[in-house]
This record gives C-alpha cells, sequence and structure tokens, in this order.
C-alpha cells in the first residue's frame, strides 16, 4: 500500500517545522509527504525546501495563491498531486507520535475511512513546544500528568493505546459528526468517486463534514482511529468564522439531497489546472 500524508498549512512555518521533523521520526517512514499550501508567503517557501530531501519516497510542495480560506481547494490540489493508494489528511499545527503513519496503516480496511482525535495544548505551553524544542513524542506518563496538571493540555484520555483490532472501532459505521481532516485517512479510489472536496466551502467550517457525508452514501463507513492515532494540536487564536453561516447553508442543503459527488470537485479541480 503506497501512502500519502497530506498537511495542510497556511503562514505558520514555526509550527510546520515542528510537524515536519516529526514526520522525520516516525517508525515507519515508507510514506510520501505532500505540503497543501493555502497561500503562504515565502518564508514557508524557505522552510519547505530545507525538507525535500528528508523523505524517500517523495516530497511534494502544493501551492495556490492566497484568496482566503481554500482549505477544500488545496487539498483537492494536493490529491492531484499523488497516485498513492491511501491519503492521510492533517493540519501544519498537529504533531504526530512517532508512530501516527503505523498506526494508520494498520488501520486502513476496504470500504473504511479512519477518523481519529487530537489532544489541544495550550498558548503557554505550545510557545514552549515551538521555542525549545519539546519533543513530544518522546514524553513519559509522569510527564503528561504533570503536563494535565498544569493545564497545558485539554486532556489525557487519546493517549492511551488500545489494540487496533478491538471490535469497539467499527461500533458506529454511519458517524459523521465529530471527523475532522486533521486527522481523516482514506482510500484514494473512495475520494475519487466522490469527486473530492467540495470547493464552494470557501472560509472556516464545514468542508471536512460535507466529506465525510458523501462518502458514508457512497458506501464507505466510519472506523475509530481513537487510542491510537491521536495528534498534539499546537494553540492558534481562532480562525476567521466569518463564512460559517454560508457553509452551513451549503452543508444544509447537502443534508436535504440525496449527492454523493462534490459539484466543484477534483475534476473540476483538475480542468482548471490545466487550462
Amino acid at each position: 500500500m503506497r501512502l500519502a500524508l497530506v498537511i495542510t498549512t497556511y503562514n505558520r512555518p514555526d509550527a510546520l517545522r515542528a510537524v515536519l521533523d516529526a514526520y522525520c521520526l516516525q517508525s515507519d517512514p515508507n510514506f510520501e509527504l505532500i505540503v497543501a499550501d493555502d497561500g503562504s508567503t515565502q518564508p514557508t517557501r524557505d522552510l519547505v525546501e530545507g525538507y525535500r530531501t528528508g523523505f524517500r519516497y517523495g516530497f511534494q510542495h502544493v501551492w495556490h495563491d492566497d484568496r482566503g480560506f481554500r482549505a477544500a481547494a488545496i487539498r483537492n490540489r494536493a490529491c492531484l498531486a499523488t497516485e498513492a493508494d491511501y491519503i492521510v489528511f492533517t493540519d501544519g499545527d498537529c504533531i504526530p507520535g512517532r508512530d501516527f503513519i503505523a498506526a494508520h496503516k494498520s488501520l486502513a480496511a476496504a470500504d473504511r475511512f479512519v477518523a481519529g482525535n487530537r489532544i489541544l495544548l495550550s498558548e503557554k505551553f505550545t510557545q514552549r513546544v515551538l521555542a525549545e524544542p519539546i519533543h513530544l513524542q518522546s514524553w513519559s506518563w509522569q510527564s503528561w500528568l504533570l503536563a494535565r496538571w498544569r493545564g497545558d493540555i485539554n486532556r489525557m484520555l487519546p493517549l492511551i493505546r488500545l489494540s487496533r483490532g478491538s471490535a469497539w472501532r467499527d461500533l458506529q459505521p454511519m458517524r459523521w459528526k465529530g471527523v475532522k481532516t486533521c486527522n481523516l485517512a482514506l482510500w484514494r479510489k473512495d475520494l475519487l468517486a466522490v469527486n473530492g472536496f467540495e470547493e464552494s466551502y470557501e472560509g472556516w467550517g464545514l468542508e471536512d463534514t460535507d466529506l465525510v457525508i458523501r462518502l458514508l452514501r457512497n458506501g464507505q463507513k466510519h472506523r475509530s482511529g481513537r487510542f491510537l492515532t491521536s495528534l498534539f494540536h499546537l494553540w492558534h487564536p481562532e480562525n476567521d468564522r466569518s463564512r460559517l453561516k454560508q457553509n452551513q447553508m451549503l452543508l444544509d442543503q447537502l443534508l436535504k439531497a440525496t449527492s454523493t459527488r462534490a459539484q466543484r470537485g477534483l475534476e473540476q479541480s483538475a480542468v482548471s489546472a490545466s487550462s
């Protein structure tokens, strides 16, 4: 199985550096890495160039111009740049554990997408992690207990590791609420079948929900990646949510319909890129 990791980023090179460093140390290095750049400026480009030789199975920087929050569009462009069988989506402010890639590979199954979760870091702790730096992947339980007591993290439960074969992972096959693209894995053929992300979603919010609903309608099922694929989410100010109302209207329309394919998705993105 060829796996591609798609990391979405926008003008936060300090966080992206910490994330890329963590992926350089994965227990399973057999993956392609694609930085899906939503219009960042030169500092991010300069940072990314320094990592090109660190990933033996390929490293790409896919960029489009800055016209506001267009995560759906840049993820589609990143997917068009790979022929990997399996794609894991995450964000440029989410630091993985050392076994993140290996865990996602172990959970992959036909007709399933895998949704993981995250641990939120406080603003002060995030500043420490980026400044020192702190290698979270090697922390002991004692260190995490102290961090929780200090309020550096919002919870510890996701740090528990449970078997990949646990039957409970497939107990909510139709679940879509709470699934986020900061920790989502699926087969490329399944993504193509629903025409990828709906690019009508601009501004923060709900493009991931739209995708998951269409995947479920197309026959894919939810598998939980909790307690095996958790990420450490670096603090940032709340995103601009001025377009959330419009995005909610788009999602409401989808919920009333029966469609499985994006109207402005991978196919339209491919045409646009070639013109």
